[in-house]
């Protein structure tokens, strides 16, 4: 499986971005997707997750509220929508997929990664 996400760039405080993340290849195997980012100096922290029926969720506090997270089936893509971004929300992004949303969002086994996507926001 291979996972392209995209949507980055550079948004002042308060607006908005989408990411995306295409799954392509064996994708007939369902996993759960996840988004995690990483700031310069700090770790690679799981921001929002979610099972490939869209049944089950998961937001890191931080995001709660401001995030959301959906997928569609049919274009194997994954969406997280970013509103009243924060200039704390600067990070690489990075979609990956493993095996449920517990697993993505406990520090469990990722088995694909996607490249990272630049989110800047200026305050």
């Amino acid at each position: 499986v291979q996972l392209q996400a995209s949507g980055g760039g550079l948004v002042q405080a308060g607006g908005s971005l989408r990411l995306s993340c295409v799954a392509s290849g064996r994708t007939y195997n369902n996993f759960a997707m996840g988004w995690f980012r990483q700031a310069p100096g700090s770790h690679r922290d799981i921001v929002a997750a979610i099972s490939w029926n869209g049944g089950s969720t998961y937001y890191a506090d931080s995001v709660k509220g401001r995030f959301t997270i959906s997928s569609d089936n049919a274009k194997n893509t994954v969406y997280l929508q970013m509103n009243s971004l924060k200039p704390e929300d600067t990070a690489v992004y990075y979609c990956a997929g493993g095996t449920t949303v517990p697993t993505i969002s406990r520090g469990g086994r990722i088995d694909y990664w996607g490249q990272g996507t630049q989110v800047t926001v200026s305050s």
